[in-house]
């Protein structure tokens, strides 16, 4: 950090030291540990969601396990009743989006499905809501632990898709339902430093193409991050990975998809994929700085951003990405 500063007063460049990073993160707390791990929380962001719920001060207040019932997927409910407007909806989704990206990854699915249908909510929505903020009013101390990991571990990206997830057949003139979501994990040192559940743009024609469009989604995100890492080895920085070249592991549960982003062949159903989606090949096949590797579906904690899970797999997913 002090060879960063004196390198940017060296070129003549204003700048301003303005303290430690919790200044910057309005609502989060930095707790560093003596066993040299960083709790990430953001207790005062949940209270407001609370309070603009109803939620707080009641000791009588259900909690629940899981952030979504695994057994209501989410859609437009046209026929059902109009939300009741008992709070804010937009601002309390904006808020969980804040908090989504701050510390609480494992909320990131539902406050993604549910900022969907932020232009007309229906019941169903603001039952989704509530259902949230009463999980949220049982971890509020929760949040996400960054912890050491044994020397080695670099750059790690774990991908997953659920292929047209959201299909409603009651829905059927909404062809948004049709739509795949992905979500994924992008880890150094075995902790999580980026995090997307993402509705596809395109509507997948396989599982195959929903899962390799997440992995092209996801290395869009992580190639960037293989070079900036490749550019602070330069400048004598030490970054974690196998041996001396930066190096970043994928892993993924598809098999068609991992036949596709492992070996340039392409047939009849996949070969539209090749411009669109191809772009991380040369580091594939050239450089050999991204390898792919097969990850059992109950092993891959990018599901939780998919699709709404029973508490014994989300619970096992969230200790791996949150460390509680």
């Amino acid at each position: 950090m002090e060879k960063a500063i004196q390198d940017i007063r060296a070129a003549k460049l204003e700048i301003t030291i303005e303290g430690d990073i919790r200044n910057f993160l309005v609502g989060a707390n930095i707790d560093r540990k003596e066993d040299g791990s960083i709790h990430l929380t953001q207790p005062h962001v949940i209270d407001q969601i609370l309070d603009d719920l109803g939620l707080n001060g009641k000791e009588d207040v259900k909690t629940k396990t899981t952030p979504a019932s695994s057994s209501k997927l989410l859609s437009r409910h046209s026929n059902s009743e109009d939300f009741d407007k008992s709070f804010n909806y937009r601002s309390v989704i904006g808020k969980l989006g804040y908090l989504d990206k701050g510390s609480r990854s494992e909320i990131a699915y539902i406050t993604h499905q549910c900022a969907r249908f932020s232009s007309c909510p229906k019941k169903e929505h603001g039952q989704a809501i509530r259902w949230l903020g009463r999980y949220l009013r049982g971890t509020r101390d929760k949040g996400t632990i960054l912890g050491p990991v044994p020397k080695g571990k670099g750059l790690e990206v774990f991908v997953d898709a659920d292929f047209a997830g959201t299909w409603d057949p009651r829905e059927c003139e909404d062809c948004d339902t049709a739509r795949s979501r992905h979500g994924y994990y992008i880890c150094y040192a075995g902790c999580p430093i980026l995090w997307k559940s993402q509705l596809q743009t395109e509507v997948a024609l396989s599982t195959t193409e929903s899962e390799y469009t997440g992995l092209s989604y996801a290395l869009r995100e992580a190639i960037p991050l293989i070079e900036l890492f490749k550019e602070m080895k330069k400048q004598g920085m030490q970054v974690e990975g196998d041996g001396a070249k930066v190096h970043c592991k994928v892993f993924e549960d598809n098999s068609g998809a991992l036949e596709i982003a492992k070996i340039p062949k392409y047939r009849p159903r996949t070969k539209h994929l090749n411009c669109r989606l191809h772009h991380f090949r040369q580091y594939v096949d050239k450089t050999k700085e991204i390898t792919i590797h097969k990850i059992d579906t109950k092993e891959n904690p990018s599901d939780t951003l998919t699709k709404p899970l029973g508490e014994e797999l989300f619970l096992k997913f969230r200790k791996m990405m949150q460390g509680w």
